[in-house]
């Protein structure tokens, strides 16, 4: 396992811990039931979730650039 395998397997693990702190906008009714709800379609992030939607972000650009970088480093036949 190289340096950039370990980094990549780190970046996931926190990718998938930040996804599952999110808040859910959406209830777990309203999506099989196929309705929409429109109630806070406007509402503005504030505080904390402003600062997981950026670390959100940026573990997905880091996850999607060492995902390329292990590509290059895999041992061709």
């Amino acid at each position: 396992m190289s340096a950039v395998d370990i980094l990549l397997l780190i970046v996931s693990c926190l990718l998938i811990t930040i996804i599952v702190l999110q808040d859910s906008k959406e209830d777990a009714s309203q999506a099989f039931s196929g309705e929409k709800s429109e109630l806070f379609a406007n509402k503005k992030q504030r505080g904390i979730e402003v600062w997981i939607n950026y670390i959100t972000g940026g573990l997905s650009i880091a996850f999607f650039v060492l995902a390329i970088l292990s590509a290059f480093f895999v041992d061709r036949l």
